[in-house]
Order: C-alpha cells, then structure tokens, then sequence
C-alpha cells in the first residue's frame, strides 16, 4: 500500500462521525449567447476566438493568422498544413522550438473562455512548449458554466485532460504580467 492510500485508510479509520455529501443543485450562470460570450471573454483572457463562417476553410484561416509559421505540428486529419505528426516523435523535447501547436478541444466554457483539452495527442508537451496554440472547437460543445463542464467531462485512456483559457500568464510581486512565461504565448480557439 502506498504512502497516500495508507494515510487517507488511517484517517477514515479515526472518523468518529460521519455525515452524507448533501445535494446541491447548482445550474451556475447561463448566456443567451454562448458564442459571443466565450468571443469576447476569449479576448479578455488574452487569446482569440473565431467562428469558422460557412464554406471558410480551416487551414486557410489558420495559414491567415499565422503567416509565419513554418514549423506546424498536428495530429489531426482535417489540418493539411501541418509540417510535423507530434505522434511519430519519441521523445517530447523534440518538440522544442514548434511555432505552432494545433489540437483538438472537446468542451468549451462561456464563463471563462476555457476549453477541455483531453491527451489526444501521444505527447502532451505539445499544448504547452508551442509558441502558438491554436485549438479546434465544435461550437456545439459549447456550455454556459464550469459546472456543465464538469458534468461533461471524460478521460481518455491516457487519463489526462488540462483546461486552457488563453495563453500562459503569470504576475510577479512587482505586479508586472507575463504573457507566455510557461506556456503559449498565443491561443486561438477556432469554432467550428
């Protein structure tokens, strides 16, 4: 028995009083709008989000907003620009140096701007050593809440998932904001 099990079987052992979970029912906060409401906080939390219009190509809008890039890594069928399969690297520090991350979200929440990332990809270092991220997101997998989203969510067999709302930020004690200190410096959400 590990460590942590025989420390949490010790102090169920010495509870003397147990008491049952009570129900709550929270709904939490709802939009009229998801869309525009993930859009704009999107924004606010420093990345961007677009809504792929009818017809519009995926890889057009990607090659559009990112002009530069010249290393794309991808797994996913659809994205024909992608110069590297993160899936046929062995080790994660090759990675190292990828302009651009593209991957798939599953759950996208209007409240903050964040969406459920599950480990669809053999090397997960790809959603943060990339100096771009940009996240694929069928806008019907939008929901209102963090509540809803965790009603929804699922593991994959690699049992790892991260949200992600933005690009990486951090503050010091000098109050000065960092974009990009431990993560992408860049996150597009791409609603499809």
């Amino acid at each position: 028995m590990s460590n942590k099990n025989s420390i949490l079987e010790n102090t169920a052992n010495h509870i003397q009083e147990k008491y049952e979970m009570p129900d709550i029912d929270l709904k939490g906060i709802q939009y009229n709008d998801k869309i525009s409401q993930f859009i704009e906080v999107s924004r606010t939390v420093g990345g961007e989000a677009i809504e792929l219009k009818q017809g519009q190509s995926i890889n057009d809008v990607i090659k559009e907003k990112y002009p530069e890039a010249t290393s794309i890594a991808s797994n996913l069928a659809e994205i024909e620009i992608a110069t590297l399969n993160p899936d046929l690297i062995e080790d994660a520090k090759q990675l190292n140096g990828i302009e651009l991350g593209i991957v798939k979200g599953e759950i996208g929440v209007a409240e903050n701007g964040c969406v459920w990332i599950p480990q669809n990809t053999i090397n997960r270092a790809l959603y943060f050593i990339s100096e771009f991220l940009v996240i694929i997101l069928d806008k019907d997998k939008l929901v209102n809440n963090m509540h809803e989203a965790y009603a929804k969510l699922e593991f994959s067999d690699k049992g790892y998932g991260v949200f992600i709302s933005g690009p990486s930020k951090t503050a010091d004690i000098e109050q000065a904001l960092v974009v990009g200190a431990h993560g992408a410096r860049g996150v597009t959400v791409i609603l499809t």
